[in-house]
């Protein structure tokens, strides 16, 4: 080193953290298997003693090694495949690489976040729909990690937002305007059988439209279909089949809503006679399905994360930006 110093190295790390070298070399390529105790441990002394990877310094002395990292969940949503085809064709131009990492657990996405800064690999990152802790924000700050998140925001962090209340109140409020007193609403869960925030929040501007209209919410009008479809078709047969049934149903994503319309077909009701259906999202298959939806501009909001990104590499003094999607209604057939 320049000034003289030894450098610190991963037996230093190990010795006053007082786990093993291979620990420490877990908690750097594989955090996820690390417990969260020791991880935090390790990561405090790491941070303490100012250690890099011997491999990640010569990365480090680059000035652009040309890769953005991407952590994303839901990989298997149509409208994550969008953002991630825009976040593509954004670097694509610019000439860089990306590379996905999957965190379909809140350890997973903290074992990343933890991670990744040290390793100095990467030039950039850009978060799809995750909430980061401020200890993780400060950690990416601090390791000097142009981040960039979509679709949840942080004060810390540069975002891309749409406002997913008001999502849920243009949808409802469309509804009634089309004559609809009878709305139910259908949110789809993740693998792990949770509801998605996002589609979580939209529930809550759709409840507040129908308390503004003075329109009744019968318990049995709000659902969550299963990430299971067999499942999933039960819960929206059960929703339109039921005594009192909907005439309208607001379907949290495009994805729960193409299964209302599949359910439908096989249950032998009329779209949009017997039952009107919008969705959120406006992915490609809505288009293709003459679904009347939410639009969010998924890919562009790809792009912008790029170029929101590209811009603090470029100049890390630049102010935190907060950039705020529109969203507006597309109707099609299914209204």
């Amino acid at each position: 080193m320049s000034n003289g110093k030894k450098a610190v190295t991963i037996f230093d790390v190990a010795e006053i953290s007082g786990v093993s070298v291979t620990t420490i070399s877990r908690v750097l390529n594989a955090p996820e298997k690390v417990n969260q105790d020791t991880r935090k441990k390790v990561l405090q002394v790491i941070d303490e003693l100012g250690f890099v990877p011997k491999a990640d310094q010569r990365a480090r002395a680059k000035r652009l090694a040309g890769r953005i990292g991407v952590v994303t969940n839901y990989f298997y949503a149509p409208s994550f495949i969008q953002r991630l085809r825009g976040i593509a064709g954004a670097l694509s131009k610019a000439k860089l690489e990306m590379v996905i990492y999957t965190a379909d657990s809140d350890e997973k996405l903290e074992g990343y976040i933890s991670s990744l800064p040290i390793l100095g690999n990467l030039d950039g990152l850009v978060i799809l729909t995750h909430e980061i802790s401020d200890e993780d924000a400060l950690r990416l700050l601090k390791h000097k990690i142009p981040t960039v998140m979509i679709e949840r925001q942080h004060p810390l962090l540069n975002s891309i937002e749409i406002d997913d209340e008001a999502g849920g109140r243009l949808a409802t409020e469309f509804l009634i305007s089309k004559g609809h007193r009878k709305i139910a609403f259908l949110g789809d869960n993740d693998p792990g059988e949770r509801p998605i925030p996002a589609v979580n929040i939209r529930l809550q501007g759709f409840r507040q439209s129908m308390k503004s209209a003075n329109l009744e919410v019968p318990a049995g009008y709000v659902q969550f279909a299963s990430f299971n479809e067999d499942k999933a078709q039960e819960t929206i047969r059960d929703l339109v089949t039921q005594a009192n049934p909907p005439s309208a149903v607001f379907a949290g994503s495009d994805n729960a809503a193409l299964q209302v319309i599949k359910a439908c077909r096989k249950l032998g009701i009329k779209v949009p006679e017997q039952l009107a259906i919008i969705g959120f999202d406006d992915i490609d298959t809505a288009r293709f399905e003459e679904l009347t939806t939410v639009r969010q501009h998924l890919d562009e909001s790809g792009q912008m994360a790029v170029e929101v990104l590209l811009a603090h590499i470029n100049n890390a003094s630049r102010p935190v930006q907060h950039v705020h999607l529109s969203l507006d209604i597309v109707e099609r057939a299914t209204t």
